[in-house]
């Protein structure tokens, strides 16, 4: 690892381990203890610790087969996941802000925060909004692969044309609690919709460039250039599909792909260096999306491999601000904003 990039920590948008453990071990860290060796994971505390992962949005996800209170309970459920790593794990410490982030780096702690992935574990009810911001949750991505009643998806057929007045009032909402509003997820005029009705900075918790990779899960340039007047931030996820036009094309039914194309982490740092362009340097994160994904890009394998990243990028003249603004001082400037 070159000195640039030694010692960076990082804070990553979007790590899906609390529904992956639900998968493999229904929450049962005895079953599957991360202090140890997990091989099916992308996350445990001796990767976590090799890649100065320091602090971490967990995601709190349920899929959009689950609706109403189904969908609120299990949200619940995923959140009684990451309060439970804090209590077992001396290393990890529950965080709501960006002081206590702070705080937990200065003892020697990983912070755990947690991000909601899909307006539909609300409900339609503003009320159960404001009791998830109530157990900390700081984000909430609007939707998840399908639509909602009130926002359309990136990934859906259009129903809404962006957000609907409803949709408009839970920005308003979150504005209020102090939760981020995360686009990641969302069809291009639901991402326009809120950024016309956000009072503060937006994210995009894990989304990429889609002027590098053509799919709609990625960010377009007519959006990413309303970021930096927005305060906002985009957060580069690691995702095949969405880094490397090869897979795009072959996960979208598109023609004439090449056989088994393989994603690399040069890939990524093609949608790094497209992003700093358009946004600047200011508004730029890490959201890899791990244990939410089966495969990784060739040199990204797992939470391990953070320093990977921030040393190519160093080698093509990022300078160590510019690494730690990416790696973490961005997205707390935008957590302590929302706090305001």
């Amino acid at each position: 690892m070159s000195t640039s990039s030694a010692r960076i920590r990082v804070l990553d948008g979007h790590n899906d381990l609390p529904w992956h453990h639900r998968e493999l071990a229904g929450y049962d860290l005895d079953a599957c203890d991360i202090a140890q060796s997990q091989p099916q994971l992308h996350t445990d505390l001796a990767r976590m610790r090799e890649g100065g992962l320091a602090a971490q949005l967990w995601s709190v996800w349920v899929p959009c087969s689950f609706a109403g209170d189904a969908a609120v309970a299990a949200t619940h459920e995923q959140i009684d996941f990451v309060e439970a790593l804090c209590a077992r794990y001396e290393e990890m410490v529950p965080a709501r802000t960006a002081a206590d982030v702070r705080s937990a780096w200065g003892d020697g702690k990983h912070a755990a925060l947690i991000g909601m992935e899909g307006g539909h574990s609300i409900a339609g009810s503003l009320e159960t909004l404001a009791a998830f911001a109530a157990r900390g949750a700081r984000y909430m991505t609007l939707t998840h692969n399908d639509n909602t009643e009130w926002a359309d998806s990136a990934t859906d057929e259009r129903v809404h044309g962006g957000l609907t007045d409803f949709g408009r009032e839970v920005v308003a909402a979150m504005n209020d609690l102090g939760m981020v509003v995360d686009l990641s997820h969302v069809s291009a005029e639901t991402m326009h919709d809120a950024l016309d009705a956000t009072r503060l900075p937006v994210m995009f918790s894990h989304s990429g460039a889609r002027a590098i990779c053509d799919h709609p899960r990625n960010v377009p340039d007519d959006v990413l250039e309303r970021i930096p007047a927005n305060g906002g931030i985009v957060m580069a996820n690691v995702v095949p599909k969405f880094v490397n036009q090869a897979r795009a094309d072959e996960s979208l039914g598109r023609t004439d792909v090449l056989p088994d194309p393989v994603a690399t982490i040069e890939h990524v740092v093609a949608h790094l260096t497209h992003l700093r362009e358009v946004v600047g340097i200011e508004h730029v994160g890490i959201g890899a999306d791990y244990d939410g994904v089966d495969e990784t890009p060739v040199g990204l394998e797992d939470v391990s491999t953070y320093p990977a990243l921030l040393t190519a990028l160093a080698e093509r003249g990022w300078s160590r601000a510019d690494l730690t603004a990416l790696a973490h001082g961005n997205v707390l400037r935008v957590l302590e904003t929302s706090e305001a």
